[in-house]
């Protein structure tokens, strides 16, 4: 009666978050104050941030550097900056900006390393960070703030990072299911092919590229004359599984749909990870969008929304089937 899905995700978040602990949380920043002298990270701290937060958070028997970041820590280990963003609760996306100053310091957090360049405005970014930090234990009370609620909020923006990473891994890994099927089609014409492209030669003698490419995600193109194309088809990939999600997936394939047309392409394919789409709605959704196909049938091999998916790859290529 009930089929409840694997916690596949869940499962895998696990694994990660142990490893997230030891880089950015606070396991990492305390290995971290464990290699310094406390006494400098005190002077630090008083330098840093407004004495009476430093009270609030010794009141509950808190160090400063829980909230407060300073220039000493994120010298010692600049991948703590990550923790700071999660803290505050700032996505990856909305911090490192032009805007907020900060995009130059993503190799911080992502690879752990301070640049000469950085480092010499390391001072400046702590005490706007320090500012934030400020309002945000204002924000959460004298009464209410503890260790295990400050680290609940790192989690709390955390949880949709690893989502969208997750999200992101299976929208590459349905892109490269499209890819391997388009190439057991064609594979009797191959010439040649490496893991993001195929080139294959068409009745006419006629060179076909078949390509990875950022939008839309893969291209297919005939080679008319020497880096002369026919755009051929276009063809996107919606990877994730998530029902609820299919109405934006759908739109986004629209947009790349609607910039593959202007650059001339014939056919613009959308195809999509779940089973239970209502095709109807789609087409509504994507206009541009010529023909929908679910990868599980892709997958599979048989039947005719996969018959249909070959033939067209076949006959738009114009190889011997």
């Amino acid at each position: 009666m009930f089929k409840i899905p694997d916690p596949e995700l869940q499962i895998d978040f696990s694994g990660v978050l142990a490893e997230i602990r030891g880089q950015y949380l606070q396991d990492a920043l305390a290995a971290t104050i464990k290699n310094l002298d406390i006494t400098e990270i005190d002077k630090a701290l008083a330098d840093y941030v407004p004495k009476p937060s430093l009270a609030t958070l010794a009141s509950h028997g808190l160090r400063g550097e829980l909230m407060f970041p300073v220039p000493l820590l994120l010298t010692k280990n600049p991948r703590l900056l990550g923790y700071y963003r999660l803290l505050y609760g700032y996505s990856q996306k909305e911090f490192y900006t032009t805007e907020t100053g900060v995009s130059r310091f993503q190799s911080m957090e992502k690879r752990g390393v301070l640049t000469a360049a950085n480092a010499a405005d390391l001072p400046d970014l702590c005490r706007a960070l320090s500012d934030a930090a400020a309002l945000l234990l204002d924000g959460i009370g004298a009464k209410r703030v503890s260790q295990a609620l400050l680290d609940d909020l790192t989690l709390l923006t955390l949880g949709p990072q690893l989502r969208g990473g997750a999200n992101v891994k299976k929208g590459a890994a349905g892109i490269v299911k499209v890819f391997d099927a388009i190439h057991d089609i064609v594979k009797p014409a191959v010439k040649e092919a490496t893991a993001n492209r195929i080139e294959i030669e068409n009745a006419a003698g006629r060179r076909v590229l078949i390509e990875f490419a950022p939008d839309p995600d893969i291209i297919i193109r005939e080679e008319m004359s020497a880096d002369n194309f026919r755009e051929l088809i276009a063809v996107e990939v919606k990877g994730g599984s998530d029902f609820s999600n299919i109405h934006n997936r759908i739109g986004e394939a629209e947009k790349s749909h609607q910039k593959a047309k202007a650059a001339g392409y014939v056919e613009c394919w959308t195809v999509v990870n779940v089973d239970r789409i209502d095709m109807d709605m789609a087409k509504k959704e994507s206009p541009t969008t010529n023909r929908f196909y679910r990868i599980s049938d892709l997958i599979n091999g048989g039947g005719p929304e996969y018959q249909d998916f070959r033939a067209r790859v076949i006959s738009l290529t114009g190889i011997r089937s």
